[in-house]
C-alpha cells in the first residue's frame, strides 16, 4: 500500500482543480481576462497621444547626436525630460488592462530627420518636430479634455497641457531665433 502524505494530496487535487478549471474555460471560449471597453475618444487619446509624445520624445534623443547647435540641444535635452514624464503619466492613468504602447514614435518623423546633421538636421527638426509635431501632441491633448470620458485620461492630459504649451512657447522662440518661420 502507497502511503502520501496530506501536503502532497492537497498539492495533488489543487493541480487536478486547475487543469480542471482551464479546460472549462478554453470550451466555453470564455475570455481570460476582460479588459474595460472604452469611448472611442480615449481610445484616440492612447493611440495617438502615446504615440505624438513617443515621437517628441525619440526625436528629442536623435537631435543629441545630429544637431551641432548648443539651443537645439537644449532644448530637445528638456524634451526628453517632459516628454518621458507625459509617457509614463498617460501610462499610469490609462484604466487597468487597457494596452498603452510604450514605445510607437511616427516612423515617418523619425526617418525623416535621422540621416540629417548639422543645420539640415537643425532646421528639420525645429519644423517637424518641434512646431509641428508640439502642434499634433497639443492637439491629441486637448481632444481627450474635450471629449474623453474616463477621468483618469482626462486629468492626466488636464496636467499635461501647461508642460505642452510651455514647451510650444518654446519652440516657437527657438525657431524665432534661428529665422525659421513657424
Amino acid at each position: 500500500m502507497i502511503r502520501l502524505s496530506l501536503a502532497t494530496l492537497a498539492s495533488a487535487s489543487a493541480v487536478g482543480l486547475l487543469a480542471l478549471s482551464m479546460n472549462a474555460k478554453a470550451q466555453t471560449g470564455a475570455p481570460a481576462a476582460a479588459s474595460p471597453e472604452l469611448h472611442a475618444a480615449d481610445k484616440t487619446f492612447i493611440s495617438n497621444g502615446t504615440q505624438t509624445v513617443a515621437t517628441q520624445r525619440d526625436a528629442a534623443r536623435i537631435a543629441d547626436s545630429r544637431s551641432t547647435d548648443r539651443e537645439v540641444k537644449a532644448f530637445a535635452e528638456q524634451l526628453v525630460a517632459d516628454y518621458s514624464k507625459l509617457s509614463d503619466s498617460m501610462r499610469a492613468a490609462s484604466p487597468r488592462g487597457v494596452d498603452v504602447p510604450r514605445n510607437d514614435p511616427d516612423t515617418a518623423v523619425i526617418d525623416g530627420i535621422k540621416n540629417l546633421r548639422g543645420a539640415d538636421f537643425d532646421k528639420a527638426y525645429i519644423e517637424q518636430v518641434a512646431l509641428g509635431g508640439q502642434q499634433k501632441t497639443l492637439s491629441a491633448f486637448q481632444a481627450e479634455i474635450a471629449s474623453g470620458r474616463d477621468a483618469g485620461l482626462k486629468k492626466a492630459a488636464s496636467a499635461a497641457l501647461p508642460v505642452i504649451q510651455a514647451d510650444i512657447a518654446k519652440a516657437k522662440e527657438l525657431a524665432q531665433r534661428k529665422h525659421i518661420a513657424g
